[in-house]
């Protein structure tokens, strides 16, 4: 007999993420696609890019559960499941102990506890604001005609933060706008937005027991890991795959659901 494959799907607000693991639970494949106005579409070539990773022949996925904002979406599914009962399987399969989990997502931000069994304790989630996530990072580098990727360079290359104080999207670029008009260097701006990044999180849970971080945010912006490592004076886990640990709880889900 041959191996089994399972399949999970993380279709969030920006990107699909897809992990193929087997029956004994290592990873086989990732890929990762923008979601687009299509998402069948989308899922469906990122779980192609991945199969096609194991093998160039086609191979047969035993089942396939699917998680994120459009996790209703895939018809080839069969399950879905929450997007924090997926980051609480995939980061577990990492670091199998009692942890609050901070995913940092497109548009929103969760803080996940779980036991030392894996089991969730409680969740929380930011209020209905685009601040101290993906699309607010996004709108910060628009504002400031700075290319998304270079944000996280810009920000370590600063030896005086800028303090921001709003936690609005809107209300921040206005206090950036005035920043630039005081001839603050685009550094020191940079740094302050991450700064505020990590206020927010900060404000929504004390993060008193031993943390992980994961999601797409913090898989491109490892500043943010730092500023955390220091505001909370102790390590913060960050997994492998950090991107993908939707995609692999969903994944994980789907060996169990056989």
């Amino acid at each position: 007999m041959g191996e089994k494959y399972f399949a999970g799907i993380d279709v969030g607000a920006s990107a699909v993420k897809v992990v193929i693991i087997n029956d004994k639970k290592e990873i086989k494949a990732h890929a990762i696609h923008k979601s687009g106005v299509n998402l069948i579409n989308s899922a469906q070539s990122a779980l192609d890019q991945a199969k096609s990773a194991i093998s160039s022949q086609p191979i047969a996925i035993e089942r396939t559960v699917s998680t994120g904002f459009g996790r209703n979406n895939l018809p080839f599914a069969q399950k879905s499941i929450t997007e924090i009962s997926a980051h609480s399987k995939g980061v577990y399969y990492f670091f199998p102990m009692a942890l609050t989990i901070i995913d940092i997502g497109a548009q929103d931000n969760k803080i996940i506890r779980i036991n030392d069994k894996g089991h969730l304790v409680n969740f929380k989630m930011n209020r209905k604001c685009a601040a101290g996530t993906g699309v607010f990072l996004e709108e910060i580098a628009y504002k400031m005609d700075i290319p998304l990727n270079e944000l996280n360079g810009l920000g370590k290359q600063s030896d005086n933060p800028v303090e921001l104080g709003s936690y609005c999207t809107v209300f921040t670029g206005t206090e950036i706008l005035s920043r630039i008009r005081e001839g603050r260097k685009k550094e020191d701006i940079v740094r302050g937005v991450f700064g505020s990044v990590v206020k927010r999180i900060i404000e929504m849970d004390p993060l008193e027991d031993r943390v992980a971080i994961t999601g797409g945010v913090i898989a491109h912006n490892d500043i943010i890991l730092d500023l955390l490592r220091i505001c909370t004076k102790k390590e913060i886990l960050i997994p492998r795959l950090a991107q993908f640990t939707g995609a692999l709880g969903a994944a994980l889900s789907a060996m169990e659901s056989e």
